[in-house]
């Protein structure tokens, strides 16, 4: 499964990256205010240099024509700025219309060469965009070449700007709105991706010896999941019972209401099926085994389920005493975060309450092909991953 969804090559470790930033700025050279050069060098500690960027911020301000000053200082902003800029140096209609500040600095992604096993263009992304995180500041626009304009680096380039939500402005230019919440969500995801190799983890050899996984839920941090599931479960149950085939209404309250909007309009045949994944999960946890998702329903049940954990903590802490008091205390104890690390391959379901980000649950959009996304669709989201639950199981109501 984890080769169905993409992600950097298992022989890389992305969290070793640097980013190296170099600058050099002649003190009294007239030209060095308006276009500024960075050398952004991609070291990891064990292999070195492994890649290399290169960018430039634009800048307007003083220039009498900034199409000319763009023209003299190299062929590859020139080109870039006849696409975006009119004669008299001004943004032009194509580019105005574009995005939302297109009188301002722009950051040009100019070039990117990354070695294997970084060459792909989920770290690419990574990449442009921690670049641009340091770099674009009050930039309102960042402009990647494509693949059919830059020989060096094109394919890479390509891929990120696919990745980071940026705009097919021509056939030579993709650019990225840095106003939009849509490419901040791109580039949060994308890191995310990468964070710490969770999927690596999850698909690490079991211990022989043991004959389980290396890592287990805590059984404090256990009992406290199995009592959110029971909550949630018990509610969508009998929101089943009272919502029947009905549709929800925008700004409905309830446990269905905190799904994705595109699931709103699902039946009731698909509502017990959400409301089984709940239980599906706590049956896991009563047989002793750690709760990883079997489909993207169950993913998204144990959001909802960690979520509501950390509810009961807060709310109902003479509860949740009474329930874990006999159970062994562990330094492992209520760290969801290691949770979201260690129970999930990604966070890919998350993707579908941005609504920035239409369309992601298309399995045949570029978006979801770029992020390698799969059964994001309602229609499959109780698709087993692998081994499928026992098809006799049933329901907990019907």
């Amino acid at each position: 499964m984890a080769e169905q969804r993409g992600g950097a090559s298992r022989q890389a470790d992305p969290s070793g990256l640097v980013l190296e930033f170099q600058h050099a700025h002649r003190l009294l050279d007239p030209a060095a205010g308006d276009v500024h050069h960075w050398r952004v060098t991609v070291t990891d500690a064990g292999r070195g240099q492994v890649g290399l960027l290169g960018v430039s911020r634009c800048r307007p301000w003083g220039v009498g024509n900034f199409r000319d000053r763009l023209n003299d200082e190299s062929p590859l902003l020139a080109v870039i700025a006849s696409e975006l800029l009119t004669r008299d140096g001004d943004p032009n209609q194509r580019f105005d219309a574009a995005v939302e500040m297109a009188v301002g600095d722009f950051l040009v992604i100019e070039h990117l060469d990354l070695a294997a096993p970084y060459d792909n263009p989920l770290v690419a992304a990574a990449v442009v965009a921690s670049a641009a995180d340091r770099l674009a500041g009050d930039c309102g626009t960042i402009v990647i070449p494509r693949s059919s304009f830059v020989l060096e680096g094109g394919e890479l380039l390509e891929g990120a700007g696919a990745l980071l939500q940026g705009r097919e402005f021509s056939d030579r230019l993709r650019l990225i709105d840095t106003a939009l919440a849509a490419t901040e969500e791109a580039s949060r995801q994308v890191r995310e991706r990468l964070g710490r190799g969770r999927a690596e983890r999850r698909e690490e050899e079991p211990n022989e010896e043991a004959g389980e996984d290396s890592w287990q839920l805590s059984a404090r941090t256990a009992a406290v999941l199995r009592a959110a599931l029971e909550d949630l479960s018990r509610q969508a149950w009998e929101e089943v019972v009272a919502l029947g085939d009905e549709p929800l209404a925008p700004g409905a309250a309830g446990l269905f209401a905190k799904l994705p909007p595109l699931t709103f309009h699902r039946h009731r045949s698909w509502r017990k099926h959400m409301a089984r994944a709940f239980d599906d999960l706590r049956a896991d946890l009563d047989a002793g085994k750690t709760p990883y998702p079997g489909c993207t329903g169950e993913e998204m049940a144990l959001h909802l389920a960690i979520r509501q954990a950390k509810t009961l903590l807060r709310d109902r802490p003479n509860q949740i005493t009474d329930l874990v008091h006999e159970l062994p205390v562990s330094e492992d104890d209520f760290d969801w975060e290691v949770c979201l690390d260690l129970l999930f391959e990604d966070h890919d379901v998350l993707l579908l309450f941005d609504r920035g980000l239409d369309g992601v649950e298309d399995a045949d959009s570029e978006i979801s092909q770029k992020l390698g996304t799969v059964n994001l669709n309602p229609d499959d989201w109780f698709e087993p991953f692998g081994e499928e639950r026992d098809p006799q199981r049933g329901f907990r109501r019907e």
